[in-house]
């Protein structure tokens, strides 16, 4: 991480981009520091991805500056910025081998056949491909193909490393590791990486810090836990895990469903515990939890998640229709009236 006193790899101040009518990113501002695992989240449309496409130096701000290291970059094309790209479509070249993909940005650069070759061994082996130079991208996985594009990013050491939703074509199993893959590279490096992406386990699994996108603003940075404990807004509350908002009086309040506890109505409430009777209206049965849907006797509904430590999928199913006192303790509520107020 960078020292008090040095630069923030990345600077964005008041930065806007305009398409017609619609403010892709409209007056944003962040600082990240070096060798940070730093990811850019929200839904389509959010503006993370322009905003990345701004620090790359692909698109040009209607406002607003870009530095990097300390260095304002605003007006530099793409080649002459520190910075290198990892697209979700890899962009390999198929004639060539892998070796000479990832080579090629030296080549390009002038760098001695050499030198070169030696250097993008050591990129492959970084991303463990060091005995697949010889192949052509066709004869590799998408797992693969998607590491051999991270070897061609790093293989000039660049100072920041943009990576723009780069796992987003591959099955479920393959994207959770090679999360764990990026993140043990990161830290191997020490590079910065700025990460694109709209999947919020995938923020939550890697990042030291998370920017929400909404709209082309900033809703909030955080690290993980402080931003799925303490979401500021009811945006970033219901979009990274799922939130409960709750409603009482001029306050609302949100609460994790892991928070809640699910018993019988008979249960006695639990001292210094907000509780809730209701009816559960449906039950979803996920294999390591199960989702309760309460319709509470106040008005609304609550979700909460119990853990299947010893229930089967029969056990419950049977308790749709059953009554339920549902508590929590306040300390894991936070109060959305109060951020949004201040």
């Amino acid at each position: 991480m960078a020292t008090p006193s040095a630069p923030p790899d990345v600077s964005l101040t008041g930065l806007r981009k305009q398409f017609g009518d619609l403010a892709a990113v409209d007056d944003v501002d962040l600082d990240i520091a070096a060798g940070e695992f730093f990811t850019m989240l929200g839904p389509s449309g959010s503006g993370k991805t322009t905003t990345l496409r701004l620090i790359a130096g692909f698109e040009r701000p209607d406002a607003g500056r870009v530095s990097l290291g300390g260095r304002d970059v605003t007006d530099l094309p793409p080649y002459e910025r520190d910075v290198n790209t990892v697209f979700q479509d890899y962009a390999l070249f198929p004639h060539m081998t892998v070796a000479e993909n990832v080579a090629y940005g030296l080549r390009v650069k002038g760098v001695g056949k050499a030198d070169r070759a030696r250097r993008a061994q050591e990129a492959l082996e970084m991303v463990d491909l060091g005995a697949f130079g010889e192949r052509k991208p066709i004869q590799l996985s998408g797992g693969q193909r998607q590491r051999v594009a991270l070897a061609r990013a790093i293989v000039n050491s660049p100072r920041v490393l943009l990576l723009d939703e780069p796992l987003g074509a591959l099955d479920l199993k393959l994207r959770q590791q090679m999360q764990m893959e990026l993140s043990n590279i990161q830290s191997e490096l020490g590079i910065t990486f700025v990460y694109v992406t709209h999947d919020q386990d995938e923020a939550l699994t890697m990042s030291d810090r998370i920017a929400v996108f909404n709209a082309g603003r900033i809703e909030q940075i955080a690290s993980p836990a402080e931003l799925y404990e303490h979401p500021a807004t009811e945006f970033v509350a219901g979009f990274v895990g799922t939130s409960n908002v709750i409603e009482r009086g001029e306050h609302r309040f949100t609460i994790r469903p892991e928070k809640i506890h699910i018993g019988p109505e008979s249960d006695a409430p639990r001292s210094g515990y907000t509780g809730e009777t209701g009816l559960i209206r449906e039950v979803v049965y996920l294999g390591p939890v199960t989702r309760y849907i309460v319709t509470l006797d106040q008005g609304g509904q609550l979700v909460a998640i119990r853990q299947n430590l010893e229930t089967s999928s029969q056990d419950a199913l049977k308790q749709r229709g059953n009554r339920v006192r549902l508590q929590w303790h306040p300390g894991h509520t936070f109060d959305l009236t109060l951020r949004r107020d201040s």
